[in-house]
């Protein structure tokens, strides 16, 4: 639970940037492409997944055919001698009542315009959890009967509205509308470029930027969708009750937890208990056994629970005041054996009282832990407090990526490729929750004048959900000409 801050020439800096979430939030990671190293034609578009011929057909770019920032995407066919789709993809968690908006900027430049029967578009598709098409959305379509016609225009930046309903079974247009709605059973959306190369060969190229698909209703139920859920604790006990025993241990004690903490673990119902059908850690000033002022609760999974890969998700109402730290975080199930750091940490969310607005997610491991994680940290608009509300705080972890999110707004990815020089990914084992609040230590600092006590950390829910089966690299069908 330490915090990762490094010190450049004097000045402490965070390894990311603060993110603060608009009311219509874009779930995309790298809609620019300005975390991408541009290499020419090569696979290498961070966030995204790329597909096409075996000739590498997407790339990313940097200079000043770019919109803003420095990169942008550039997509072409693949010249094998039939008809083609390349191009990028991403897929977010979604669900049945979801609604979104969805646009993106597209260029041809004359130097390198589209020719023959190429053509180019942006399309988000619901799918269900094994891939299936449930509903289509697409843009105009870039063709060269456009460029000819001068409905798109050459040489400059073009907004393509994704607006056009088509059925996902003939994939004719249907209706025309800019809200873009989940249907039954969807798992997940993805938003897709394409490119339609033809069989002949013919150059050209289509230039993208500033990509956005935005979620702008999101049920938190339906939010799951038809994700496998494979483990979960809705906390429905009577009131009064302990957590589920099946599900949750205590960790207990006093000895400061590696950060100078001052509160004493104990499993008692003043500090860990079931009000109203959430999870309560409760942190208190009282005295137990002459030793110590702080009491509170420290739940976990070990021994019970654990998981590599998935999406980890809780809704959460955190404490406040100065010296207070909530936490719901997973460690590696190894850590008896190879110990801290070596088996890994991952905080989900994390937060100090004396900055009410701000939310952390970090990665610690050997060689970047502690005072040396890596995270990033997210606000919220016009100054409010997380505790003012629940919250839904989450990570989508697979191989050499975790996600962090804050109400469905991606906020922070870790990979392998921003780790210390010399170091290495650790994140591909088991490990285990914990949820707790503790008082004092050596990041949030400790009680003062104005700290209120008792803090209460209510919990709503804890899920676990495997990640979709992947679906099929296809786009939603080969454009007939009309050209």
């Amino acid at each position: 639970m330490s915090k990762i801050y490094i010190a450049v020439s004097g000045i402490c800096l965070c390894l990311a940037n603060l993110v603060t979430p608009l009311m219509a939030s874009n779930v995309l990671n790298n809609a620019g492409c300005e975390r991408s190293v541009p290499q020419g034609e090569a696979r290498n578009v961070e966030d995204w997944i790329t597909y096409g011929p075996t000739l590498c057909s997407v790339s990313s770019e940097t200079g000043a055919e770019a919109r803003r920032g420095v990169n942008y995407f550039k997509v072409f066919q693949g010249f094998n001698g039939v008809v083609d789709y390349s191009g990028i993809y991403q897929d977010c968690i979604s669900g049945p009542g979801a609604t979104y908006t969805a646009d993106g900027w597209a260029k041809v430049v004359s130097s390198d315009a589209l020719a023959g029967q190429n053509a180019a578009w942006i399309e988000v598709t619901f799918r269900d959890v094994g891939g299936t098409m449930l509903a289509l959305y697409k843009s105009s379509v870039i063709t060269t009967n456009e460029l000819e016609t001068r409905s798109f225009l050459k040489d400059s930046w073009v907004h393509l509205m994704i607006t056009n309903q088509n059925d996902p079974n003939n994939f004719a247009i249907t209706n025309a509308t800019g809200t873009l709605v989940a249907p039954p059973g969807t798992a997940f959306v993805r938003y897709q470029i394409t490119f339609q190369g033809d069989a002949v060969g013919s150059p050209g190229s289509v230039y993208f930027d500033d990509l956005s698909l935005n979620l702008t209703v999101a049920d938190p139920a339906a939010r799951s969708g038809n994700w496998n859920m494979v483990w979960h604790d809705e906390f429905d006990q009577p009131d009064g009750s302990e957590p589920d025993p099946t599900k949750w241990g205590y960790d207990i004690g006093d000895n400061g937890w590696g950060n100078n903490e001052l509160q004493n673990y104990i499993t008692s119902t003043n500090c860990v208990r079931i009000e109203d059908g959430k999870l309560i850690i409760e942190a208190r000033q009282e005295i137990v056994d002459d030793t110590t002022n702080y009491t509170s609760g420290r739940l976990l999974t070990k021994g019970k629970c654990s998981w590599t890969y998935g999406r980890i998700e809780a809704r959460i109402k955190i404490s406040r005041s100065q010296g207070i730290w909530p936490a719901f975080w997973l460690l590696g199930t190894n850590m008896d054996s190879v110990y801290w750091p070596a088996c890994g940490e991952i905080d989900i969310m994390e937060n100090i009282g004396r900055q009410p607005g701000i939310i952390h997610g970090t990665i610690h491991g050997p060689g970047y832990s502690g005072a040396s994680g890596i995270g990033g940290k997210i606000s919220l608009p016009d100054e409010s407090a997380f505790a003012d509300e629940f919250h839904i705080y989450a990570i989508e972890w697979e191989p050499n990526r975790i996600r962090w999110f804050m109400d469905y707004q991606p906020y922070f990815t870790a990979t392998p490729a921003i780790l210390p020089a010399g170091t290495r990914w650790i994140f591909d084992r088991p490990g285990f929750l914990l949820l707790n609040l503790a008082v004092g230590g050596n990041w949030p600092g400790y009680p003062n004048g104005k700290t209120i006590l008792p803090q209460r950390m209510l919990v709503d829910y804890v899920r676990v959900y495997k990640k979709p089966v992947p679906p099929e690299i296809r786009t939603s069908a080969p454009l007939a000409p009309t050209w």
